[in-house]
């Protein structure tokens, strides 16, 4: 094995004809994204090339997960994720790759599809980084487990895998790796120990009345003014339930009733979205949803208790110190004060889900785990943007989840990230 540092050995596994094949393969995976457990066409791009440089192939795990381990001696076992989904958003970035794909809802609605996320980035980054370790096994020693991972946007994808066997069926990993695009100045890395990332989940509650004419309300159970002192009572949880210096946030975000203006609906459904920064937290606050959405039913006299329903839920993610300082360590040698430390985020993420064992999982320690972020805002855009500071400006240009996210140009980005993703895998090997 090569005894070069680990910045040597990135240099001479990431040739120029390789970075210019993965930008042909990242407009290809922006062009074409898919929704959640929905990734057929991805998968089996990631399954060809994996299969292609030399990995022992799976296909299927977690439903569409793709799964390929490298063996190559001696030495530390490490997991790399990538996820794979894109999002039921309509692209506006007028890029000449756009997406002007569709897809289907598990509603059965069509909707078009945007990777309006970064993990069309983040899948090229993984093959990008499996090809090179595949290509030089002389500059390292190990085994690489490569996780292409479906259905992040929904929570869904990570357990999933982990029950399909990932830490049983393949060799299991000492390290877990994993990073994602943010709206930061392009090439800005961001670091952190401990939490990085909140808990979160989804929550739907559906309040049952009895409809009628607009006109008799008086023999008639209204849910729709019980779900309107709902709406506002729920908010009392954060603002008198959870301490100022703890910070959570509950965001009404869907409320459906009714079909015609003067027909009151026998039902109505409020959707809304929780952040905190503990699952002990998130515990509390799903239990005084429940609480409140039980006592309002009761208060206003309709006709069933609520029906309540948790899904997306995400767990908090919490960055391990020591695997962090040696990444970060590399990242510097790298790309110098570009490595920044991050913020806690109020974003949620399933990679954590990896680093916690259980039934269905595997027995013993958590694996630690290292997740970064890094910066594809075009620098021009980012300085011009409104803000004090770095972390100001942040707020004030394209975000994840919308319309106009994307790298606007891929060359620096896809490079950056094999870059970031492969230097972190050498740290180890």
């Amino acid at each position: 094995m090569s005894q070069n540092s680990v910045a040597e050995r990135t240099a001479a596994m990431l040739s120029e004809e390789h970075i210019a094949n993965l930008v042909e393969l990242y407009k290809d995976l922006h062009a074409h994204p898919e929704l959640s457990m929905q990734e057929v066409r991805t998968a089996g791009i990631v399954a060809e090339r994996l299969a292609k440089a030399g990995y022992e192939v799976t296909e299927a795990i977690g439903q569409t997960g793709v799964v390929g381990v490298l063996r190559n001696g001696e030495g530390a076992t490490i997991l790399l994720r990538g996820d794979m989904d894109g999002l039921p958003v309509r692209e506006q970035t007028d890029l000449p790759y756009a997406s002007t794909f569709q897809g289907t809802t598990p509603e059965g609605e069509t909707t078009y599809a945007m990777h309006a996320c970064g993990h069309d980035v983040h899948t090229t980054a993984l093959l990008g980084t499996a090809e090179a370790l595949a290509a030089h096994r002389d500059n390292w020693s190990g085994t690489v487990v490569i996780c292409a991972q479906p259905a992040e946007e929904t929570g869904e994808g990570a357990v999933a895998m982990l029950n399909d066997g990932l830490m049983t069926r393949f060799p299991r990993p000492d390290i877990c790796l994993g990073q994602h695009t943010g709206p930061a100045r392009e090439g800005t890395i961001l670091h952190r120990s401990g939490i990085m990332m909140s808990a979160a989940a989804n929550v739907t509650i559906k309040l049952f009345g009895k409809g009628g004419h607009a006109s008799q309300p008086e023999s008639c159970v209204d849910p729709v003014v019980a779900g309107a002192y709902l709406v506002t009572r729920l908010q009392t949880i954060i603002s008198r339930e959870v301490p100022p210096s703890d910070a959570a946030l509950l965001s009404i975000t869907m409320f459906h009733a009714g079909s015609k203006a003067n027909i009151i609906p026998n039902d109505a459904t409020i959707t809304m979205n929780l952040r905190v920064r503990s699952d002990q937290r998130k515990q509390q606050i799903l239990a005084g949803i429940e609480r409140i959405a039980k006592a309002e039913s009761e208060a206003a006299g309709l006709v069933a208790p609520p029906e309540i329903t948790v899904f997306s839920n995400f767990p908090v993610t919490v960055n391990d110190g020591a695997v962090v300082d040696r990444v970060r360590t590399t990242h510097e040698e790298l790309f110098g004060d570009a490595v920044v430390e991050g913020p806690v985020l109020m974003g949620s993420e399933d990679f954590s889900e990896f680093g916690i064992p259980g039934e269905n999982r595997y027995d013993g320690d958590p694996i630690p785990y290292a997740y970064w972020f890094f910066g594809i805002t075009d620098p021009e855009l980012f300085d011009a943007a409104d803000g004090d500071d770095f972390f100001a400006k942040m707020a004030n240009v394209p975000v994840n989840h919308t319309d106009r996210y994307a790298p606007s140009t891929p060359e620096p980005t896809v490079r950056l990230a094999t870059k970031l993703l492969t230097s972190a895998a050498l740290t180890y090997l």
